[in-house]
């Protein structure tokens, strides 16, 4: 049965978008190489060019003009979402606080299409806006939960907020996000180095928006707390600024280090896999995410990671209970005094978290469950 899937998300730009631009962008490319029609709805961004919507071949995608880029509100193009509405037997809405979403669901309940939904953590009413979320979840944003035919979650430690919504996990498909291996060649590190005045030393990396969810301020204070304890070490902060830049530099210059904290900007393609492959370890200092992309990304490329307890990824506590801290700049820096003071441990760690990754994350694997759920929906069959 050949099935054909649209799927909806804000962004395919890893820029702007970060985790779910890239969930999608992957998931959409392993459907259609697996034999699935499929179609991206999006917004057009500045990173979104034609070399990674040529990427996604087979699938298609179909991009809206952006209207208020704040909000990622798209112009109005009626006839361009109802198109590819009805011509999708299921329809996968990633993300919630979307404005796309809601013009999508609208001509979803007209053509009397299954969807489902993935909101990848997105659902608590966490960060800015709080009041402009609640007004959404009033007018759209709960019906959309609550119609839907299936709901995906990252991990399961979005099952309550699931249930906050009425939805019982027992209801809830857990699909985690995932990797591919292709993405990440082995690129001379010498030139990013030099262009990005980097010296021969050991990294401690970060790799995300520089905003608050993030918690690159947790990371950089722990850093300064415990880098007398690895003196060798420099931190590489890559991601672009999500409101966060100009206090965490200010923070640096008055801690006198610049010299071994480091800003590159946004880095993408063979940029981010050399940073990944030049980095002794990942630190993920996150306040609240679903699952980490990034954590995955560097397993696959040998380097293992320290994350925090908001990451939803407990099971890397299985390799060793080490590399889960709480999310505090004591939990964060204790976590790299212990792993940092004796390079063994790393390099014993390296290899297994890049196996786990492997055996657990790969994109070959994970999209084969999407097209059981889909298909189980669309003939009536998805569980209850």
């Amino acid at each position: 049965m050949t099935i054909r899937i649209l799927n909806v998300n804000d962004s395919l730009d890893l820029k702007t978008g970060g985790g779910t631009a890239e969930r999608t962008f992957q998931m959409s490319r392993y459907l259609a190489r697996q034999g699935a029609v499929c179609e991206v709805l999006t917004i057009a961004s500045e990173q979104l060019d034609e070399q990674r919507i040529e990427a996604l071949k087979p699938a298609k995608v179909s991009v809206l003009p952006c209207l208020w880029r704040r909000f990622n509100v798209p112009r109005w193009n009626w006839e361009t979402i109802r198109r590819a509405v009805e011509g999708a037997d299921l329809i996968h809405l990633m993300g919630h606080w979307s404005v796309l979403n809601a013009m999508a669901y609208l001509a979803i309940r007209r053509a009397a299409k299954p969807y489902v939904v993935c909101p990848a953590g997105a659902l608590p009413l966490f960060g800015r806006s709080k009041w402009l979320k609640r007004f959404y979840n009033l007018i759209v944003g709960n019906a959309i939960i609550a119609n839907a035919s299936g709901w995906i979650a990252v991990t399961e430690g979005e099952f309550p907020q699931f249930e906050a919504y009425g939805i019982p996990s027992s209801r809830v498909t857990v699909i985690p996000n995932g990797v591919s291996e292709e993405d990440f060649p082995v690129v001379d590190a010498s030139e990013f180095k030099r262009r990005h005045g980097l010296p021969d030393a050991p990294m401690i990396l970060f790799m995300g928006r520089l905003n608050l969810i993030k918690g690159p301020d947790l990371l950089l204070q722990a850093f300064l707390i415990a880098r007398h304890s690895f003196p060798e070490y420099h931190l590489v902060f890559a991601g672009p600024d999500g409101g966060m830049l100009a206090s965490l530099r200010e923070t640096v210059e008055r801690a006198g280090v610049s010299g071994i904290v480091h800003f590159p900007g946004y880095l993408g393609g063979a940029d981010k896999s050399v940073a990944y492959r030049m980095a002794s370890l990942l630190v993920v200092p996150s306040r609240q995410e679903a699952m980490s992309i990034v954590a995955i990304e560097a397993g696959i490329c040998g380097v293992p990671v320290l994350l925090t307890d908001q990451c939803g990824f407990g099971e890397i506590r299985s390799l060793d209970a080490r590399l889960e801290v709480p999310a505090s700049i004591d939990g964060i820096a204790d976590g790299l005094t212990s792993l940092l003071a004796e390079p063994e441990v790393l390099d014993k760690l390296s290899p297994a978290w890049s196996s786990f990754v492997e055996r657990k994350y790969s994109w070959e694997s994970l999209v084969s469950e999407y097209i059981r759920l889909y298909q189980n929906i669309v003939t009536g069959s998805a569980k209850q």
